[in-house]
C-alpha cells in the first residue's frame, strides 16, 4: 500500500498525495492522487483515483481517515484509465459522485464545465478547461480561506517532470499552446505559488514550469518542421530524426505527438 505524504501551506489548507502502484515511462513514479482537506474539515475531495488497484484506492480511504474527513466528491482531470480506472471503484467505496468533463466518465452527478466552482468545506476549486494532451482535460486552481497562495492541479497538462504527450487525434496541439497560456495567466493572477500534477514532483516555481513548457514545444515545432523539409514523409520517419537521442520504448508516444506536430504545422 502506497504511503501518503503532506505538501500544504499555500492556501491555508493541506493536499496529500497518495501515490499510485503504477510506475512506468509513462507515469514517472505513478499517478499521483490527491486528497485535498482543510485543517479541521469534515470532507476532503480526491482528484484523479488512479488505476483499479484495491491497495492504492484503501490507502485513500485511509488517508482520509487519518484527518477524520470523508471524501465527498471525486474529480478527474482527464480519462486516461492511469487518473480514472478506479473512480467508480473509490465512488462505491466513500458514496461520492464522480464529476468529470466527459460524460462518459461521470457517475452519480453532474459533470464538470470551465468556470465551475467545486466547493469542499473552505476549499473552492475552479475548473479551468485545459485541452490538448486530451480533449477533455481539466485544470483545478485550488484557494482556501484568507489571502493565501493558490495552487494548480493539471493532471497531464503539465507534468512535474519531463513533457507531456499530445495524445494525437485526441489531443491537439493549438489547444495545448493555448492552454499553457491559460494556465500561466491563471498563475500570474491568482499568485498561484505551486502546480500539482498528475505525475511527478510538485513545482515551485509555476510559471517558471510553464515558460519551460512552451519553449520545448517552440523548439520542438522547429525539430519537426526541420525533418520535415529534410525529407522526413511519415510522423515515424519524423521520430527516428527528431527522437533519435530518446529510449525507442517512448517513440510510440511521440508518434502521436509528431502527428499533433504536424497537424499543427498544415494549419489544422
Amino acid at each position: 500500500m502506497s504511503q501518503p505524504q503532506w505538501v500544504g501551506g499555500w492556501w491555508g489548507g493541506g493536499a496529500r498525495c497518495v501515490l499510485a502502484p503504477n510506475p512506468g515511462p509513462m507515469t514517472l513514479e505513478g499517478t499521483n492522487t490527491w486528497l485535498l482537506a482543510s485543517p479541521g474539515s469534515a470532507s476532503a475531495a480526491v482528484v484523479d483515483p488512479g488505476p483499479a488497484d484495491e491497495g492504492h484506492l484503501a490507502a485513500v480511504v485511509a488517508a482520509a481517515a487519518q484527518v477524520q474527513a470523508a471524501v465527498t466528491v471525486i474529480l478527474l482531470t482527464h480519462g486516461h484509465p492511469d487518473h480514472a480506472q478506479g473512480a467508480r471503484r473509490l465512488a462505491q467505496m466513500c458514496r461520492a459522485p464522480v464529476r468529470a468533463l466527459d460524460p462518459a466518465q461521470q457517475f452519480g452527478s453532474q459533470g464538470l464545465a470551465d468556470g465551475d466552482v467545486v466547493a469542499v468545506a473552505d476549499l473552492e476549486l475552479r475548473v479551468i478547461a485545459t485541452p490538448g494532451h486530451t480533449w477533455d482535460s481539466l485544470s483545478f486552481l485550488l484557494t482556501g480561506p484568507g489571502p493565501g497562495a493558490a495552487a494548480l492541479l493539471t493532471g497531464d497538462t503539465v507534468l512535474g517532470r519531463g513533457s507531456t504527450v499530445i495524445a494525437h487525434p485526441d489531443g491537439r496541439l493549438r489547444e495545448y499552446l493555448t492552454s499553457l497560456q491559460t494556465l500561466r495567466a491563471c498563475a500570474v493572477g491568482h499568485g498561484v505559488a505551486a502546480v500539482l500534477p498528475g505525475h511527478g514532483p510538485v513545482l515551485t516555481d509555476p510559471v517558471a514550469a510553464i515558460d519551460g513548457y512552451l519553449e520545448h514545444r517552440r523548439v520542438r515545432l522547429e525539430q519537426v518542421a526541420a525533418a520535415v523539409a529534410g525529407g522526413a514523409r511519415t510522423a515515424a520517419e519524423v521520430v527516428r530524426a527528431v527522437y533519435a537521442d530518446v529510449d525507442p520504448v517512448l517513440w510510440p508516444a511521440a508518434t502521436l505527438s509528431v502527428e499533433a506536430h504536424l497537424d499543427y504545422l498544415a494549419g489544422r
